[in-house]
């Protein structure tokens, strides 16, 4: 098998759907000599956010001197990108072991899902290549999700909010009782959390569980300064850092972000570390600038307070700039809510679809706006609206791709190809 038709075949398995519950996957990794148990690890979950945090902390525990894992989903444009040890990807031949390895146990009652599949081939990978610490993103809730088979050193919640309500229950306390279903006994949390329903519920399962809780705000703080931000902790405060990813949102993930560095390095937490960290990550597709003139912006926002953030961030620098949209959205997410808080800062669109086949029709998209723009365009193919919206930019304007990861993953891999035809020539 090769890496083609590995990926072939894994994707193949996305017919099987979302299958919540631990019972599977714990069969599995049993059969597989329990490679979760083999490293430490932190898990962290939350509507938004869980990557930028995931990144940070990676980063700085690899400047500390850990050798560190990292777990999360989707990727942009690799499989490889979901499993990355000490800042790199695992390689094509990983990918084909891996999934031989999983594809070879004896399978329980059912197939597994391709997130099972994807967090089996990661923890095994994690365990061979004897990481010190794997950084664990759920994907999606946490008490039924299939990487709640950890016993952490830490658990995060980055925050509550509405989001795949058929799955994880309609009110926020629903969702809040889903995500802190990772919350382990004596196991401390460290939360943005700030709807105070949602709070309550995360405060109260951890109450029970004598799990310690770090809440930005409260334990824990950080505050913007003429030099940067400053952060201030349970034992370390530190001044003057700089946060390489863009979004004021970030300077709080850098919070939750630097409360686990704290937990994890102990008295050998510097400012240095932190600052380097910082000041050097990088989190592909999340207000992404790949171009100056014009201003290109990526950015996965997905549900409606990502896209507050992206919002935020537009008309901080909008200015009486031109901006074009270049949008695409998955059918489980609520197009109207998200479009209509775009429209506050857009000039004219051009709507597209990905090819993952959850992708709502163009034509939808496109009646929707109607009512707020006069300039909209329907390009289907990601590649070509990209590059004819560019074509057609001033130096001034300002271009947004946003509405799902997957649209940003294709236009990252067209910019990706253009740039290696133009090379090769």
């Amino acid at each position: 098998m090769n890496y083609n038709q590995c990926l072939e075949e894994m994707y193949a398995l996305r017919r099987f759907g979302i299958k919540l519950g631990l019972e599977t996957i714990q069969y599995i990794l049993s059969e597989l000599d329990n490679p979760h148990k083999k490293f430490e690890t932190i898990h962290i979950a939350g509507t938004n956010g869980k990557g930028s945090v995931c990144a940070m902390i990676a980063h700085i525990l690899q400047i500390q001197g850990f050798r560190v894992g990292m777990y999360t989903s989707p990727h942009l444009i690799h499989f490889n990108e979901r499993i990355v040890i000490n800042g790199e990807p695992i390689d094509n031949d990983q990918v084909v072991n891996l999934y031989q390895h999983v594809k070879a146990v004896q399978k329980p009652y059912r197939e597994l899902t391709f997130f099972e599949y994807t967090t089996a081939m990661a923890f095994c990978a994690f365990a061979s290549q004897k990481v010190d610490i794997a950084v664990i993103e759920t994907g999606m809730g946490g008490r039924l999700d299939a990487t709640n088979v950890l016993l952490p050193r830490l658990t995060i919640i980055t925050n509550v909010g509405l989001e795949h309500q058929a799955y994880l229950g309609k009110k926020i306390q629903n969702i809040a009782f889903e995500k802190a279903g990772i919350i382990k006994p004596s196991v401390p949390v460290i939360t943005d959390v700030q709807n105070k329903a949602a709070f309550d519920v995360i405060s109260d399962i951890a109450k029970r569980k004598t799990a310690p809780v770090y809440q930005l705000g409260k334990q824990i703080k950080v505050r913007m300064r003429k030099d940067g931000f400053s952060y201030s902790g349970f034992k370390f405060e530190w001044f003057q850092l700089r946060c390489a990813l863009t979004g004021s949102h970030q300077l709080r993930n850098a919070g939750m972000a630097l409360c686990a560095y704290e937990c994890i390095a102990g008295n050998k937490a510097n400012w240095k570390t932190v600052n380097e960290g910082l000041s050097t990550v990088k989190w592909p597709g999340r207000m992404e600038i790949v171009s100056q003139k014009p201003l290109v912006i990526l950015d996965g926002a997905h549900n409606i307070m990502a896209i507050q953030h992206l919002v935020k961030y537009l008309q901080g620098i909008k200015k009486d700039r031109f901006l074009t949209l270049i949008v695409s959205v998955l059918d489980d997410k609520p197009y109207e809510k998200m479009l209509n808080k775009l429209m506050k800062v857009t000039s004219a669109a051009v709507v597209t679809q990905t090819k993952i086949d959850r992708s709502i029709a163009p034509s939808v998209l496109s009646d929707y706006m109607k009512d707020y723009l006069n300039v909209i365009n329907i390009i289907p193919n990601v590649s070509d609206a990209y590059f004819e919206t560019l074509r057609n930019a001033d130096e001034s304007d300002i271009i947004c791709v946003t509405g799902s990861l997957y649209v940003v993953g294709e236009v990252k891999a067209a910019i990706h190809e253009k740039s290696n035809e133009i090379f090769l020539a």
